[in-house]
Formats: structure tokens, sequence, C-alpha cells
């Protein structure tokens, strides 16, 4: 196959992303039929030792942390990481680099045979879209010889394509109410199914939780023997300065202090830096050599687009991919204190499985022009039903068919003071960072 070939092969697996709503928690979903593929490929998932990171808010950017010092520290590491802005290609990489449109090929090309004799199995079900992609991932893992491989779970974490590999270290970022339709609909049953990646006897740093979920998550660790660093009081830190273009911090952690500098904006970039610093202490622990040094050059290095992100000034346009009510109030309170003097400008657009309402009640917090628009993704909530929220509230808001209409209109109107935010959803985001490359 070549690339183009290889990515209709992938395509023609059932895909969720595409498909909102759909439900995997069920009795009868194992991933049993994963574990078969990935046994007649010699189980590359078990080759690298992984850092494996769940969580509702920041799992991603917790993931690029510990990469990033990991391949500062000498160690070839791979980074999966889901979804993705421009090509599928950013999901998997090595060291920083995308897997390449010819390594991709390749790879499917000898996954294909190994999904066909398991597919010809009745006792197992269809492989999904991601599931595909993961077992991907390791091959090329594998392939490229890595020592670590650093692993963001794509959804929960029980039942997640990613939950074959056998951790190091696991952490699980802050947990909300987010894919309730599939996690269930209250913090306790999330974190149940985000604690599933826990292995008996690895270690868990585990980042500040809401009381019900840090009682479901502690009980899962008693039970299986799991060693947790509590980030916030085993691993502390304080800012100590910052701009429009980084963020200082010192962090405490269990063996060192750290003085570290983050090209990321926000207040919850700080509790990830400390976070990732927490995980890589664990790795430490083992016999890794991960120096200070190696861990300040790592956090001054690292890039995650589409997070509370900075693209133009004069105006500024700021992206935020947050799609849920905890993230929606932390951009909030984030844009006031960043930005309370500017006029604000927000271009919003979400997924139709979303708290739509729980959403807009955040947003409306803000002093702002509200443009509500919509995604070209299947899973996008019409524009007139994000208006009707908004109306709901006394607030009248512009309609526009798409995320480039209205980019193009709100910086037509926008003076040189002024803030265009557009969030909602990474899918409006992604087609933002499109337009604003173009243009």
């Amino acid at each position: 196959m070549n690339y183009s070939q290889a990515e209709e092969y992938l395509n023609s697996f059932v895909n969720y992303e595409q498909i909102p709503g759909i439900g995997y928690a069920q009795p009868d979903y194992d991933l049993s039929h994963l574990q078969a593929l990935l046994t007649r490929m010699g189980d590359p998932q078990l080759v690298a030792r992984t850092v494996h990171i769940a969580g509702t808010k920041g799992k991603g950017s917790v993931a690029a942390m510990v990469a990033q010092v990991l391949s500062s520290s000498g160690y070839r590491t791979g980074l999966y990481t889901s979804p993705h802005f421009h090509t599928l290609r950013e999901r998997i990489r090595v060291d920083g680099c995308l897997i390449t449109e010819d390594e991709f090929a390749a790879g499917m090309t000898k996954l294909k045979p190994f999904v066909e004799e398991v597919t010809q199995e009745a006792t197992f079900r269809p492989l999904t879209y991601f599931e595909a992609l993961t077992a991907l991932a390791f091959a090329h893992f594998k392939e490229e010889q890595v020592d670590f491989q650093v692993l963001e779970v794509g959804l929960g974490g029980r039942l997640d394509a990613t939950n074959v590999a056998r951790p190091l270290v696991c952490v699980i970022t802050p947990i909300s109410l987010d894919h309730t339709q599939i996690l269930g609909n209250s913090l306790q049953a999330i974190a149940r199914e985000k604690a599933g990646i826990l292995k008996p006897g690895c270690w868990l740093v585990l980042s500040p939780q809401p009381a019900e979920a840090a009682s479901v998550i502690g009980a899962i660790c008693r039970e299986r023997d799991v060693k947790v660093v509590q980030v916030g009081t085993d691993v502390k830190w304080h800012k100590t300065g910052g701009d429009l273009d980084h963020q200082s911090l010192v962090v405490e952690g269990r063996t060192n202090t750290y003085e570290v500098n983050v090209p990321l904006l926000g207040d919850y970039q700080l509790e990830n830096a400390s976070t990732a610093i927490a995980a890589l202490e664990v790795l430490t622990s083992h016999g890794f050599d991960i120096s200070t040094a190696a861990i300040a050059h790592g956090l001054a290095r690292v890039r995650w687009p589409g997070r509370f992100h900075i693209l133009r000034h004069d105006p500024t346009v700021l992206v935020d991919g947050a799609h849920n009510v905890a993230s929606m109030k932390r951009l909030v309170a984030n844009i006031k204190a960043y930005f309370n003097e500017k006029r604000i400008v927000v271009v919003f657009g979400t997924s139709c499985d979303k708290d739509i309402p729980g959403i807009v009640d955040e947003l409306v917090r803000l002093p702002a022009r509200v443009v509500v628009t919509q995604a070209s993704h299947s899973r996008s909530a019409p524009s007139s039903i994000l208006a009707a929220e908004f109306s709901q509230r006394g607030i009248e808001v512009e309609i526009s068919e798409n995320v480039r209409r209205a980019l193009e209109q709100s910086l037509s109107r926008a003076g040189e003071r002024d803030l265009i935010c557009v969030t909602g959803s990474l899918f409006v985001v992604a087609e933002a960072l499109d337009y604003l490359s173009e243009n």
C-alpha cells in the first residue's frame, strides 16, 4: 500500500471518533481481539518501557512534557496521542518526528494480514479504527527501537486500546464529566474507567481530583497494591513569573527541587508540568538517568498546540480546545487573568454529544460578543442549537456557517487591542489553525 491506500484501509474500520455517543462499556466488550492481534505480531506493545496517561483534562499536555524530557535525556521516545489537527501522522511520533507517509504505509501493509487472520475468527468482534491505529503505533515503536513509549489514553482507560501495554508508571490527570454517554454520568463511574489502566504493583502519579473521583481511585490502588504519588501534596509547585510566551515555576518534588520554564500558558499547565515531573521522578527511582537539567531543558522545549495557544497579536487570536464544563470554566478564568482589559470576541462551536447548556453557562461569564459556528466534523452540533442556548440566556449571537467564515468576519471587524478566542472543540480549533496558517 502507498500512504493514501493505507489511510483508506484504516478508514474501512468502524470509527467511533466520528459517531457521537456510541458506548463500549458493555459486559461483552473487551480487548481480547486486540490482544490476539498483537500476540500474532510478537507483542510489540511490551517491548518499550511505558508511561500510560489517562484523565479528562491535561493528559495530552502531560504526555508531551514527559516525552520531550525523555528525549532530552537521551532516550529514544515514542509518543502516541489523539486526536490530530492536520494529519493523522501527528498521532505517532518518535523524538518529536511524525511517522512518515512511507513508514505509515509500510506499517499498515505489514499489519493487514495479521488483522485479516484475527478477523476470520468468529469469536472476536471486528477491530475499530483506533485499535488498528494503536496496533500500528506499537509496531512502529518496536521497529524504531524506542526506549520509552508515552501513551495517551484515547477514551476512558479500562477498555481503551492502549490498555494492553504494561506501564512502569501510570498518570491520571484531573477527572471531570465528559463522554458521559460512554463512561458513565457520575465522577465515580468515570474515575473507575480511568483507573482501569492501573496494573497490580505499578506506580500512579495522581493529579488533584474531586473527592468523588479520588475515593474511587484510592480504593482501586489499595486493591491492586498501587504505589501513589499525589500531586499537590507529595509534589508541590508555585508560579514565579511569566508573560504571554511562557510561565516560570518552582516544583518541589519528592527527591529534588526544579526551577523550570514552560512555553505553555494557563494555570493548569503549571499543574501539568508538576505532574510530568512527578512521573519522571518515578522513572528516576527505577534507575533511569533523568537529570534536573534535562527536565528543565525538555520542559522549555515542549510544544502542545491548541490549548490556550496565542497564534497572533494585534489583534490577539487565541485558540483553546476546551470542550467540557470544567475546561471551559478554566478557560474563562484564564482569559480574565490574562486579558481582562481587552474587548473579547468568542468564536464557539462544539460537538453534539457535549454538555452544551453547561458549557454555555460558563462561557456567558465572559463579557464577550459571540459568534457560533460549526466544524465540518460529523459530530459537530448545529449552529442553530448553540444559538438557541445563548438566546435562552438573553444573549443574541451571530451565526456563521463555518469556522473559516467566522474567523474572516471576526478578524475584519477586530481592532488591534481586541481578543478573538476560538474554542469549544478541538475540531473547531483544528480548522482555525488551518485557516490562520494559510492567511
